[in-house]
């Protein structure tokens, strides 16, 4: 197994399909939510992603600050069906919130995460800063980290 990180550019024919459909299985076809998946918003994010054999194990999108939000965001996290239930999804957060520190130097992380998941996010650092809203028919809560 290997952690790959790449901004959009780097990705090759292969893993941007790879990593699209993915999404698309897990957040339009799993959750039945017709949605813009492909948000415009890619092409300025790092990509970072756990692999192995070609397969995308887990992965989340990082999207720059002053970019979808005012904060540095994760977002489209998830694991592959076949992979759940194993610390992968903690694994990517712990991932995707060093690179963030690391690389971007910020005070603040965002992330839209689903309601069933927020006992989660918190176990990360997250804090919920908003009330439960519908994004997509799907329960949500806006989250925020500070970094120290």
């Amino acid at each position: 197994m290997e952690w790959r990180v790449r901004k959009f550019s780097q990705l090759t024919t292969t893993q941007l399909y790879t990593i699209l459909k993915l999404r698309m299985d897990i957040f339009v076809v799993e959750q039945a939510c017709a949605y813009p998946e492909l948000d415009g918003y890619d092409a300025d994010s790092i990509h970072l992603w756990l692999e192995a054999g070609g397969e995308v194990i887990t992965y989340s999108r990082l999207v720059p600050p002053n970019s979808k939000y005012k904060q540095a965001s994760i977002g489209r996290v998830l694991v592959h069906p076949e992979h759940r239930g194993h610390g992968y999804a903690r694994l990517v957060m712990e991932k995707s919130i060093a690179w963030i520190k690391e690389e971007w130097g910020v005070s603040e992380i965002f992330l839209q995460g689903q309601e069933h998941l927020r006992s989660f996010y918190e176990s990360c650092g997250f804090e919920a800063i908003s009330e439960t809203y519908l994004d997509d028919d799907i329960p949500h809560r806006d989250m925020l980290m500070t970094l120290n």
